[in-house]
């Protein structure tokens, strides 16, 4: 390997690192612009490759803005207290009860709007619960994290990570239940049942019940309309096989200059709330890609999934395994889209691609940082005032992601 091509190997590692130890508890973005910027000091990289990286993320922005925007909105008019009132009131004093119920509205959020908004729109909801019913949050937040994954593979919207993978190729919603339907089942069932066992003196002894709920208002309304509105919308254009963000970008618009103007607020006021740091910190991981693709390993691990598809099965279940925990390495984002590359060079049969897709969606529930929605969710958390470190989510996803990834590699292999 060349010299400039061991320093950006170098640069891109200790950025990557940086991302998730987070040095003086700064934010995620620092530290992926800083290597961003540090590859175009030091001549590693044009100027007009990283714009043109920051520029392949487009869809990518314009689908967080939009979701960001609803977030914002329906916290500010209600929604998320309303939501947890209900939440509260039919769990009935039972914490499992109350956990099964964020899990189960994981599963419908992840499913028709992204993992994405479960980490953005519904995680304040369920830290409102948490503080209505007296429960202790963290069970319940975690069920957000990992149905935000594990989920993201039920519809090919589910998961923007799975526009990217195949790109242009997306599969008719027929062949994708085919292929999903079975191995995301398991993925949630495995873990439901990890998180339920992992968490379960957390979530011992009752919890308040008798909770005031206060009816939305016509902004609040107008909100949550906004929400099923846009998955709608993203149900209709993935079937047309469309880009998701422009038509997400203009749902969150409309949605909160319309709630604005029924509450008669300031839409500026309400953008000023969002935590925009992640677009920035999106960029700066496209240019880090750019910058591994222009060492030559994307072409390397595209020859690599060439080889190993002359044995289909075998080849599913190590590109599948090694996805997964690399999305851990580099977040699933950019290793899908280091995925998508390789795939669109080495043709590989359509298992082995399944495969790639349930391991870059599933395998960022081992670590923190594995996955945008994740961060998300970490930035959601900490504007409630809640933190968790990076040693604390492992010990629960090295039990979770391993076993729900073998359940659901193993269930899709099986269909064959």
């Amino acid at each position: 390997m060349t010299s400039p091509a061991l320093a950006i190997w170098a640069i891109c590692a200790a950025s990557t690192a940086a991302v998730i130890i987070r040095p003086f508890r700064w934010p995620e973005a620092i530290w992926a612009i800083a290597g961003a910027v540090l590859l175009i000091l030091f001549g590693l990289m044009p100027v007009t490759a990283a714009v043109a990286a920051i520029a392949k993320g487009s869809d990518v922005y314009l689908f967080l803005i939009g979701m960001m925007l609803l977030s914002e909105t329906a916290r500010a008019e209600g929604v998320f207290d309303w939501i947890a009132s209900t939440a509260v009131i039919y769990a009935k004093g039972s914490t499992v009860r109350l956990f099964g119920l964020v899990y189960v509205t994981g599963i419908v959020t992840t499913t028709f709007l992204s993992n994405d908004a479960t980490a953005v729109v519904l995680t304040p909801a369920v830290y409102a619960a948490a503080r209505k019913a007296k429960a202790d949050p963290l069970p319940l937040l975690f069920a957000c994290a990992l149905i935000a994954n594990a989920a993201s593979f039920v519809l090919p919207i589910s998961n923007p990570a799975n526009l990217v993978l195949y790109g242009g190729r997306m599969p008719s919603l027929g062949q994708w239940f085919a292929s999903f339907a079975l191995p995301s089942a398991a993925a949630i069932v495995v873990t439901f049942l990890v998180l339920r066992w992992t968490e379960r003196k957390r979530l011992a002894g009752a919890c308040v019940s008798d909770v005031e709920r206060v009816s939305l208002t016509r902004g609040g309304k107008a909100a949550f309309v906004g929400i099923f509105a846009t998955a709608i919308v993203l149900l209709i254009v993935s079937a047309l096989n469309m880009q998701l963000g422009l038509p997400t970008a203009l749902a969150g618009i409309v949605t909160t200059l319309a709630v604005s103007a029924m509450a008669r607020s300031s839409p500026i006021a309400l953008a000023r709330e969002i935590s925009w740091s992640v677009l920035p910190l999106v960029a700066g991981l496209f240019v880090l890609v750019e910058a591994l693709d222009r060492t030559g390993v994307i072409a390397e691990v595209g020859r690599a999934i060439h080889a190993i598809s002359a044995d289909p099965t075998r080849g599913a279940a190590i590109s599948g395994t090694i996805l997964a925990f690399g999305s851990n390495v580099m977040n699933n984002l950019p290793a899908g889209l280091v995925a998508s590359t390789a795939v669109a060079q080495a043709q590989p049969p359509r298992l082995i691609v399944d495969s790639l897709l349930i391991g870059v969606d599933l395998g960022p529930n081992l670590s923190i940082t594995g996955s945008l929605a994740t961060i998300l969710w970490l930035q959601a958390i900490r504007r409630e005032g809640q933190d968790v470190g990076f040693w604390h989510f492992l010990k629960i996803g090295a039990v979770a992601m391993p076993l729900a990834l073998v359940a659901a590699l193993g269930t899709r292999i099986a269909l064959g």
